[in-house]
């Protein structure tokens, strides 16, 4: 039975924790568990080098990883204190993303604390926002995060522009579930003219945006070598994101309407609205 299907009950949401600040956390002990690891000692390995990379990323340690004790009941009757972590979703991000890559729920924790940490740095107030500055937000994110995918697809070995366009589609493929640029744009109704991305909700959005981000992340740390191994790379990272979706009850991105307005039309209402006399 794969990780995955193992744990399909206690989802990372599920075992998610509220203080009294309304600031959600995560106990290492329960984490440890839903990752499938059996030893403590083994996964408190794994938690101190997401400790050394908060530190080298000029993050707070112990705001992130907050030292608590558990007092567990012995076959004695009596107590014994065992050590556990509260822990950011930043700490957990870290965690999984420092984790065994064989076990198939790594890859589904490494996408799901990816969307919720991306989601949280996208802008403070994120919550806070009308639904047209949230694809303002994204989209924005979304064209500098292109730029960055392209150079580590060249890296890779994706040259020429034939090659990209092959690149691309595949990590729509996975994300879409099997649904290309070309169907994508079928079902959206756009004109030839017009840009798939231009034309999503903020939610829709936010999946491509971590697709893009995660799939960037992966060819650089990999060091993936050629256009084949790039395309596969793309491809896997969409179908993860599509799986996160749906484990977490979303919808899925190609059912998800389309909207009215563009992110150019937004632009240019916004710029008109700044430039009208005072």
């Amino acid at each position: 039975m794969s990780d995955l299907k193992r744990y399909s009950d206690q989802t990372f949401e599920e075992i998610k924790h509220i203080n009294e600040n309304k600031e959600e956390f995560w106990f290492a002990r329960e984490l440890q568990t839903v990752l499938g690891y059996t030893e403590w000692r083994n996964f408190e390995n794994v938690i101190e080098k997401a400790k050394a990379a908060c530190a080298n990323s000029k993050n707070v340690v112990a705001n992130h990883f907050v030292d608590v004790n558990k007092m567990v009941p012995l076959g004695s009757g009596s107590d014994r204190g065992i050590g556990d972590y509260m822990l950011s979703r930043y700490a957990c991000y870290l965690i999984v993303m420092n984790g065994d890559p064989r076990k198939e729920v790594i890859a589904v924790g490494q996408t799901y604390f990816a969307v919720k940490t991306r989601q949280q740095e996208l802008i403070e107030s994120y919550d806070q926002l009308g639904e047209d500055q949230k694809r303002l937000a994204i989209r924005n994110e979304m064209a500098a995060h292109n730029k960055s995918l392209a150079e580590a697809a060249q890296a890779a070995g994706v040259q020429t522009d034939q090659e990209y366009a092959i690149f691309q589609n595949k990590g729509y493929q996975g994300l879409y579930g099997g649904l290309g640029a070309k169907e994508i744009h079928a079902r959206k109704r756009l004109k030839k003219t017009q840009k798939i991305l231009d034309h999503m909700g903020s939610t829709e959005l936010a999946a491509n945006l971590f697709r893009a981000t995660q799939t960037d992340e992966k060819l650089r740390r990999d060091k993936i070598k050629g256009t084949a191994a790039a395309n596969e790379v793309h491809y896997q990272v969409g179908r993860k994101v599509r799986q996160t979706i749906k484990e977490l009850g979303g919808t899925m991105p190609e059912d998800l309407p389309t909207p009215k307005k563009s992110v150019k039309q937004i632009e240019r209402e916004q710029e008109k609205g700044n430039n009208l006399p005072e």
